[in-house]
């Protein structure tokens, strides 16, 4: 029996009601994202068809296949760790990129966006939970470092991206978000447009915690082969 995708989107969107119901919010103040890592064209399509208008894809390499192929006009996010060298590529098919996480790679960014009269939205990655094996940018490097990206004129810099660690419980995600939120706060006004932080494991909890954007995978598409 194959994953009811529809059904999934409709439960997922009560949660996000719930929860910004809990934090005295909005629901429409939140953007879905659903993540596509390794999902088929077929499915992204059954997606668009439940209502989703964003999708968040990992790798380049497989994103510049199926985006294409999907021809819908949909809205898609890069969130995988972004090499310099795959930046001319990324730009043209994403419309936000979120794992900006040095000067160097913004430049990039910025000069591939110039190239095709394109203001491209991007995100600063925080590795807020300062774990060695992931990438970001530390969090006391933020604020001085999103005042450089700001400086680019084809970067729109709007807001933060983060992960929590993996925890038992969505609970004990709460403090890690929490701090996020916090340097996100600490943004000049006009690039704090976007949270995203949030997946299918702890989204709800990062609603509460000021999230404007939850990455969602198995809880859409269920688990990947």
């Amino acid at each position: 029996m194959g994953v009811d995708i529809a059904r999934n989107v409709a439960e997922v969107r009560e949660r996000i009601a719930s929860a910004c119901a809990r934090a005295g919010r909005k629901s429409d103040e939140i953007v879905l994202i659903a993540v596509a890592k390794t999902v088929d064209v077929a499915r992204i399509r059954q997606a668009i068809s439940a209502g989703i208008e964003h999708f968040g894809e990992n790798y380049y390499q497989e994103a510049r296949e199926k985006i294409p192929a999907v021809e819908s006009p949909v809205h898609w996010h890069f969130i995988g760790h972004l090499q310099k060298n795959k930046v001319r590529g990324v730009v043209p098919l994403f419309a936000w990129i979120h794992t900006v996480d040095d000067e160097e790679l913004a430049e990039e960014i910025d000069r591939r966006a110039q190239a095709m009269g394109k203001h491209q939205r991007v995100l600063i990655e925080v590795n807020i939970a300062r774990e060695p094996q992931k990438f970001g940018a530390a969090p006391e490097q933020v604020l001085a470092l999103a005042e450089r990206i700001a400086a680019l004129p084809n970067v729109r810099l709007e807001g933060l991206m983060g992960m929590a660690p993996m925890v038992e419980r969505a609970e004990e995600a709460r403090p890690y978000f929490a701090e996020l939120r916090r340097l996100f706060e600490r943004l000049p006004e006009a690039h704090r447009v976007h949270l995203s932080m949030g997946m299918t494991q702890d989204y709800e909890v990062a609603i509460e915690e000021g999230a404007t954007m939850v990455r969602i995978g198995t809880a859409i598409f269920g688990p990947r082969g």
